[in-house]
């Protein structure tokens, strides 16, 4: 079990821009996509099972929507109401009710324009599986807490939070008493840093 804060980017095609009530503009799109494979994280691929959005929501998790993981930049917000989420078959669909400021408005232009088109999401992964028959091996995420998810530029996957993953795989590995001489894992890991 870790606690360090992982974040993944999901290819939105669906994300846009709604009218709501009053004809206020919202985004809407999925923050997070089911049994559906990452691209390579450089020594692994990622799928989210549709169970471990759950946890959020049982715990009541005070999620935020942001741009770019920017806390400076935040956009909604659950206790607000100004964010909602929802379990549907296809993963979480989000609706956001941005503010009325600079950086909100320039997003929903560029979510209108389709320059803007993914988003992400930070999370504490608590329960992961590996199948190390595919190649490269595939984790699992079984159950986690969503902290936040953003309308994102780029896909980013920073050193740290692979580590993350590693040590995960690292920890399944020697439960299953995996001990290569030298461990390709560690030399990628190395090369990222």
């Amino acid at each position: 079990m870790t606690m360090d804060i992982e974040r993944r980017f999901v290819a939105a095609a669906d994300l846009r821009v709604v009218t709501g009530e009053g004809l206020k503009q919202k985004l809407r799109g999925h923050a997070v996509v089911f049994d559906s494979l990452s691209e390579d994280m450089f020594f692994f691929r990622e799928m989210i099972a549709p169970e471990a959005v759950d946890r959020t929501f049982s715990e009541r998790i005070d999620v935020r929507a942001l741009i770019d993981h920017d806390p400076a930049k935040i956009m909604g917000r659950l206790t607000a109401r100004t964010l909602t989420m929802q379990k549907d078959q296809r993963g979480l669909l989000v609706e956001i009710d941005p503010p009325d400021t600079t950086y909100s408005r320039d997003a929903l232009e560029s979510v209108r324009r389709g320059d803007l088109t993914g988003m992400s999401f930070a999370f504490r992964g608590l329960k992961d599986q590996w199948d190390e028959k595919t190649d490269p091996p595939t984790r699992t995420v079984l159950d986690m807490r969503i902290l936040e998810v953003s309308v994102v530029t780029f896909p980013a996957y920073p050193a740290t939070d692979v580590d993350v993953a590693a040590r995960s795989l690292a920890a399944f590995r020697q439960e299953r008493g995996y001990r290569p001489s030298v461990d390709l894992l560690t030399r990628k890991l190395h090369l990222l840093r």
